[in-house]
């Protein structure tokens, strides 16, 4: 009998496609059985208006900060955390900076949420640019302090170096500037100031076309991290008492910056608190409701929040910490009220009396009365990692 090739090849095919027919049956997935978010938002049928209500109803907007900078990372992290199908979703955007945020979230339709620095709205007071602007906002907590980097060539030891040199602050809607402004001003420093954005500056920086980069932002900052210059260093700015009223002590480190920081050693630098701020809405309104429901599900899970792979920073955020001049989004407290472990009063005044005498130890001058405001405010950092032991 002749071998017929073609006969042979057609029978391979009927074989090969039925296998293969047989291998997509037990294989193959419905994306609807695993993704919640897909049936959210691709309901079959006539639902198309209902669905987009719901959506609606259960997403929250929030306003984060510019490319390379801590405050996306924390909007990513926010989203991978808290997103949950229909139930809850987290729209982070990428913003301009603090200043800007303070606008949108005043007046800006959707967004519910954004990332300010403590000491934007004083600056906005201060400076008569708006006026009684912290009763317009309310804050669900505090999130962490921002330390404030100022990149150099290395002949540039402090910044009353910087005295007549260029420096750039970043953008004007951002908020590094208002930070940089304020530091300098209270330390008698007159630089000329140039407003780039801090990627652009860090190139200029390495050109010689600026003489120092001031960024403000938590540690590590990923767009810091990546300057490969050896002739550039860290700055250290010494905390001194113009500055204790509105900043705190900070210290940049070898292992965060290894490009720009010996190995081993510290720089000193000062920081300032980032805050989760929204609108002061009525409580009758939807877009409160939305931010309680935001509430319920951001404080639940902060201890994921704090564990790896997400940012370092968030090991800093303590939800009862209060912040000073702010009223906080009444149904956060409520939530804390609920939840938290209350300390007693004698605790709380025992751990503030140890941290006094290490204080008065390493700083034997210091005059306990007339600082005791900034002390206090240096205690709450001191106790979170010094937990009172029952």
């Amino acid at each position: 009998m002749a071998f017929n090739i073609g006969r042979l090849f057609a029978i391979a095919t009927m074989i090969v496609s039925f296998l293969g027919a047989g291998w997509a049956a037990e294989t193959e997935v419905d994306p609807s059985t695993v993704s919640d978010g897909l049936k959210a938002i691709f309901r079959y049928g006539n639902q198309t208006r209902e669905t987009a209500a719901r959506l609606n109803s259960n997403t929250v907007t929030l306003i984060s900060g510019t490319i390379g900078g801590t405050y996306v990372q924390i909007g990513a992290d926010l989203e991978s955390v808290l997103d949950d199908g229909e139930n809850l979703r987290i729209l982070s955007i990428v913003g301009r900076g603090s200043v800007q945020s303070v606008a949108d979230i005043l007046y800006i339709k959707g967004v519910d949420l954004g990332i300010v620095r403590s000491d934007t709205l004083d600056y906005l007071e201060k400076k008569g640019i708006a006026n009684n602007i912290k009763g317009q906002f309310t804050y669900i907590t505090k999130l962490y302090n921002e330390e404030v980097h100022v990149v150099a060539p290395k002949s540039v030891h402090s910044l009353a170096d910087l005295e007549g040199k260029k420096v750039s602050i970043d953008l004007p809607n951002a908020g590094t500037f208002v930070t940089a402004i304020a530091i300098f001003e209270r330390l008698g420093i007159h630089p000329d100031f140039a407003y780039i954005e801090q990627r652009i500056a860090y190139d200029k920086l390495s050109k010689g076309e600026l003489d120092a980069v001031v960024a403000v932002q938590g540690q590590p900052s990923k767009a810091t991290t990546q300057i490969k210059d050896p002739n550039l260093h860290l700055v250290p700015i010494e905390y001194t008492k113009s500055l204790q009223g509105d900043y705190l002590p900070a210290q940049l480190t070898s292992d965060n910056y290894p490009n720009l920081v010996a190995k081993g050693e510290l720089v000193d630098t000062v920081a300032v608190p980032a805050v989760l701020a929204a609108y002061n809405w009525q409580s009758s309104t939807e877009r409160y409701r939305r931010l309680a429901h935001f509430v319920d599900a951001f404080f639940g899970k902060i201890g994921q929040l704090q564990q790896p792979p997400f940012h370092p920073k968030w090991k800093e955020v303590a939800l009862n910490a209060a912040l000073p001049g702010w009223v906080r989004f009444r149904p956060a407290q409520e939530w804390l009220d609920r939840n938290s472990n209350a300390r007693t009063t004698s605790e709380v005044r025992n751990s503030f009396e140890q941290f006094l005498s290490q204080s008065q130890t390493s700083s034997p001058g210091h005059d306990r009365s007339e600082d005791r405001e900034t002390l206090f405010r240096q205690f709450l950092e001191w106790q979170k990692i010094h937990p009172v032991t029952r």
